[in-house]
């Protein structure tokens, strides 16, 4: 990996594209209006989102490859890196790019709310590719926010600018539930393949070794970030990762009591609980029953 340039204000990336800084804290650029743009690694101090007008070609998006020619839209949190180290230059790029520092969101219901988007939190390869409709909604968003900026600062440019954020991402998260749904084929072989991940995870010896399967485990295992797995099985199947671990679990559970050949601490250390009364405490919560009342009923 080459040099990765630090950027930690928005007039730090204004100066390395060559743009005017407008307002300290936020910045829309046009990329179709530079000259060039010169290919690095970025460290940003600040939020980013990158519309790309670019013909994507084959990208590869959990473990399966997909030809996307539309629009495409990544999300850059704070601390994130992101570029490309070849360093080569681009004529004739297009795009967007809005970003804004966590500053701006101070004392804002915007700030108080970022925690919501998740989609700062995925991988480059779960980016959100949208349609020509889509596209011109955001851009619209874009030039909303831009025209703010040539306005002189005063005590309404803060709340004005955040709000119109907060819509950009909004219709993003519109977009990216359409994008589940869409994508239902491929959802529901993830499902298949998490499903069988748990299976194979109970009948080895990780239980013993690693405890009882975390969502990042598991997400990391299916090639995706925590948060966009998370999404997408609360998307599918209505219940959180941890949740649908959870009851995959006590299900596992149920079948050893039923069997009758182990007592419940033997099964508790079994599927990876530390303690045998951590399995107690869930069980009791999710079948509404203790372990040991289980079994007595189901006999």
């Amino acid at each position: 990996m080459g040099t990765i340039v630090k950027l930690d204000s928005v007039q730090d990336y204004n100066e390395l594209l060559g743009v005017e800084t407008l307002h300290p804290l936020v910045s829309v650029v046009d990329f179709s209006e530079l000259e060039y743009v010169r290919h690095c690694l970025k460290n940003f101090g600040f939020y980013c989102i990158f519309l790309k007008h670019i013909d994507c070609g084959p990208l590869l998006y959990g473990r399966n490859r997909y030809d996307y020619r539309e629009g495409t839209l990544v999300f850059i949190a704070p601390g994130q890196v992101s570029g490309i180290d070849d360093g080569k230059v681009s004529y004739g790029y297009k795009g967007w790019c809005l970003m804004f520092h966590p500053d701006l969101l101070r004392g804002t219901l915007l700030g108080r709310r970022m925690a919501d988007y998740s989609f700062f939190s995925y991988s480059s390869n779960e980016a959100l590719h949208m349609s020509e409709r889509e596209q011109q909604i955001i851009i619209n968003c874009f030039r909303e926010i831009r025209e703010e900026l040539q306005h002189a600062i005063d005590k309404h440019s803060k709340q004005i600018i955040a709000a119109n954020i907060e819509v950009l991402l909004n219709h993003c998260v519109r977009f990216y539930d359409r994008q589940f749904v869409t994508r239902e084929n491929v959802n529901k072989d993830l499902l298949t393949r998490f499903e069988a991940l748990l299976q194979d995870y109970f009948t080895s010896d990780k239980p013993q070794q690693l405890g009882l399967p975390s969502v990042a485990w598991c997400a990391d295992r299916l090639h995706l970030s925590a948060n966009y797995f998370g999404d997408l099985i609360k998307k599918e199947t209505g219940k959180s990762a941890q949740e649908y671990i959870q009851l995959t679990t006590i299900d596992r559970a149920k079948g050893l009591l039923i069997e009758g050949r182990k007592s419940v601490s033997e099964i508790a250390y079994e599927l990876g609980f530390k303690y045998p009364h951590h399995l107690s405490r869930l069980f009791k919560k999710v079948v509404g029953y203790t372990p040991n009342e289980y079994k007595t009923l189901s006999s």
